[in-house]
């Protein structure tokens, strides 16, 4: 659960660099101002992916980049695009860990 949602989380920071290059001889210094603090948001929502509350930094900022379609428009699609990836992390990654601790509950193989 964790590999997923930090892989997530990585590309989202790319994903504002760019956006941030897209923005920046358009829009207002505080447009990257904010891209820049959603990154440091992001890195510490990885950093803190071990714990619930990471998740729910990582879901806030799902919010977060959303918001920044405003500025940049073609984010809308890759909002999208990295909600359903973000999603899809937290429930392929519920599984995973359910199987891995439905195998490791069944201790070690026995040799033959």
């Amino acid at each position: 659960m964790k590999v997923l949602g930090s892989t997530v989380l990585t590309m989202e920071i790319f994903v504002m660099g760019f956006a941030m290059l897209l923005a920046k001889d358009i829009h207002e210094p505080a447009t990257l101002i904010y891209g820049f603090l959603f990154m440091i948001m992001t890195i510490l929502a990885i950093r803190l992916l071990r714990k619930k509350a990471g998740w729910i930094l990582g879901s806030i900022l799902q919010f977060a980049l959303m918001a920044y379609s405003v500025v940049v428009p073609a984010m809308w699609i890759v909002n999208i695009i990295f909600m359903g990836l973000w999603v899809a992390a937290i429930v392929v990654g519920r599984k995973g860990e359910a199987a891995r601790a439905a195998l490791l509950s069944q201790g070690p193989p026995k040799p033959e």
